[in-house]
């Protein structure tokens, strides 16, 4: 596997393709939630999109955004996925370290907000996201906030 992390512009058009497929197939078409993917987020000039490859297909992907983007003062990751053929052999969990590790770098000490889908609630638990609010409807599925707060030792 590869692993990219690209401002919009450093994309291909190619890979723009294969990820916007990626996310139609898996958000619209498997998950049955006809819904705007295209938010203009994905073009922001300090979004991220973060995604591994193969020789030919992405295989899993994800969106950073800065904060103030999509939560005040708050850093956030979404549009989450997996492809098909690679769930279950753990890269959804390297990708969301990696997401991590890149906002940790990039914004030190900030809490990391998501909008998860609700069933996967111990999913990002292992990644140290704890629950906030109440579960909601977002696109027809249900989702719940969570965040992640990284403290800076005591004793540094």
């Amino acid at each position: 596997m590869l692993w990219h992390l690209k401002a919009f512009s450093k994309l291909t058009s190619l890979e723009v393709y294969k990820i916007i497929k990626l996310r139609i197939d898996v958000f619209v078409v498997e998950q049955n939630c006809p819904y705007a993917d295209l938010d203009d987020k994905d073009i922001d000039n300090n979004a991220l999109h973060l995604f591994a490859t193969d020789e030919e297909n992405i295989a899993c992907y994800l969106r950073i955004l800065p904060p103030d983007s999509g939560y005040p003062e708050m850093p956030t990751f979404g549009r989450v996925v997996t492809a098909q053929k690679y769930r279950g052999a753990g890269i959804g969990h390297q990708l969301v370290k990696r997401a991590n590790k890149t906002i940790d770098e990039l914004w030190p000490g900030l809490i990391t907000h998501i909008s998860a889908q609700a069933h996967l609630q111990a999913f990002y638990e292992r990644h140290q996201f704890v629950v906030v609010g109440e579960t909601y409807l977002e696109d027809d599925i249900p989702h719940i906030g969570m965040e992640r707060v990284i403290r800076e030792p005591a004793n540094k």
